[in-house]
């Protein structure tokens, strides 16, 4: 008689916050795939079937913490078995208080103890045979195969008075360059086309380790974020760095970028302008040091495209406060600005500061950011009128495609919408993209720019123009 085997023990998973926090729930899925679990996210068809959830959670700001007490919740009202994971997961006497029924709990990287957990949950009985999976192991990723994220360090040293990351994910431990340039070349083999560096403090990368060397491609390298880019645009991929302090030896990678060694963007999290409420937020940078280094990076590299984010509301801000950071949007030119309205978050140092701000007013505050920045980003997008950029093609439909250009780091930045319509050979309009190869998501093209708004940019494909590139 033909023994039936049993089908696969199904697990749902998800993934809340930052892509950092999403890098983790990548080791986790790789974990599962290994040891032969069938994985599902929350909103696909046959998660109702799911009888367990690993929740990974963000505990960052308010909204992040409500946004992972809502999903824990509606998983248990559910009737889910819930494993929950991630910063949130860091302070577990708080959950295990608002929902009593969780039994696992754990922090971020706790790979093995949700691992552990589900063998609870849904026991695999050849579990034990399987061989242990390893964070140097290559991990099965959660974006799209043409870019994955890579994370360099975890943790950070900086107390920020607003900030509780380094309660939730410790001190700075950076990965050293050999281990980081491994995972790296693994990606762009398995398809990746744009590595996006990620870190808590991606300048601080390699100080906790005082910089060590190791031996990679033939020569001895630092392991410090110079040298990692250096090693990485050797992959002839695009490299794009997140999370980036303004401290004085990012100016050597400006040359790499004017170059075209690495893309020449920064994703800067500044948060504020003001010198007073910058030393309150207990920040490593001033606002007019900042201001200065943009204009030289600039200088060094006109096309550097810069994103941020700044707080409002935080305790004691004034008008005054607000308005430096006004004059600051207008002097900087950022391109891209995101903008928060202050929350307290348990345990951060800022909720015992005097001057607590009315939220109405952190609304209206935000609202003026955003009104100050729009108008400045729609200049610094309508420079690219005209032009003819290199985008990656992230998807492609009847009507075109959609992609990004070197200024935009994908689900936080814009998008360049790319019209189907072209010119044949004849004169004459037709749909398609000409006698080139046709488009295919992953893949890096010549877009003509025609038309740009606050956000996005519009352009066309002729044949002369369809250059896809390996």
């Amino acid at each position: 008689m033909t023994e039936v085997s049993k089908p696969s023990p199904k697990v749902g998973l998800v993934s809340l916050g930052c892509p950092k926090a999403l890098v983790d729930s990548e080791h986790i899925v790789t974990r599962l795939f290994d040891r032969g679990y069938d994985v599902v996210g929350a909103n696909a068809e046959d998660s109702a079937d799911v009888e367990t959830m690993i929740v990974n959670t963000c505990g960052f700001i308010e909204a992040a913490r409500d946004e992972s007490f809502a999903t824990i919740e509606a998983c248990l009202d559910e009737g889910k078995k819930v494993i929950v994971t991630g910063c949130l997961g860091a302070q577990d006497e708080a959950l295990r208080q608002r929902f009593p029924t969780l039994e696992f709990i754990s922090g971020p990287e706790s790979y093995d103890q949700v691992m552990g957990g589900l063998q609870i949950y849904e026991p695999l009985s050849d579990a034990s045979s399987q061989p242990p999976a390893s964070v140097h192991t290559p991990r099965d990723r959660l974006t799209p195969g043409h870019y994955a994220y890579l994370k360099v360090s975890e943790g950070c040293n900086h107390q920020c008075s607003f900030c509780i990351i380094p309660s939730m994910r410790g001190k700075l431990r950076s990965r050293l360059l050999d281990d980081v340039m491994g995972e790296a070349r693994q990606a762009v083999a398995e398809g990746a086309r744009e590595l996006l560096v990620i870190a808590q403090d991606l300048s601080a990368y390699g100080a906790d380790l005082r910089y060590q060397r190791v031996h990679w491609s033939g020569a001895d390298r630092q392991t410090r974020l110079l040298d990692l880019c250096e090693a990485l645009s050797e992959l002839n991929v695009w490299i794009r760095l997140h999370y980036v302090y303004p401290y004085p030896h990012v100016d050597k990678l400006i040359p790499l970028m004017a170059q075209g060694a690495i893309l020449p963007y920064l994703d800067m999290p500044l948060q504020h302008a003001s010198p007073r409420i910058l030393q309150a937020m207990r920040r490593p940078a001033a606002a007019e040091k900042s201001l200065e280094r943009i204009r030289r990076w600039r200088e060094l590299c006109p096309d550097l495209n810069i994103r941020s984010t700044f707080i409002v509301g935080f305790p004691g801000e004034t008008e005054e406060d607000v308005a430096q950071l006004l004059d600051f949007l207008e002097e900087a030119q950022l391109d891209r600005v995101g903008c928060f309205t202050y929350s307290p978050v348990d345990g951060a140092a800022a909720n015992t500061l005097p001057g607590a701000v009315d939220e109405r007013d952190k609304l209206d505050r935000q609202e003026l950011v955003y009104e100050v920045q729009q108008s400045i980003s729609r200049k610094r997008r309508s420079r690219q009128i005209g032009k003819t950029i290199r985008v990656l093609i992230d998807t492609v439909n009847a009507d075109g495609a959609i992609g990004r250009s070197a200024a935009d780091a994908p689900e936080i930045d814009g998008a360049v919408f790319v019209s189907a319509r072209v010119e044949s050979a004849t004169g004459d309009a037709r749909a398609g993209y000409g006698r080139g190869p046709r488009l295919k998501a992953g893949e890096f093209a010549w877009v003509d720019i025609v038309d740009a708004d606050d956000h996005d940019l519009y352009g066309e494909l002729s044949g002369e123009n369809v250059r896809v590139l390996e």
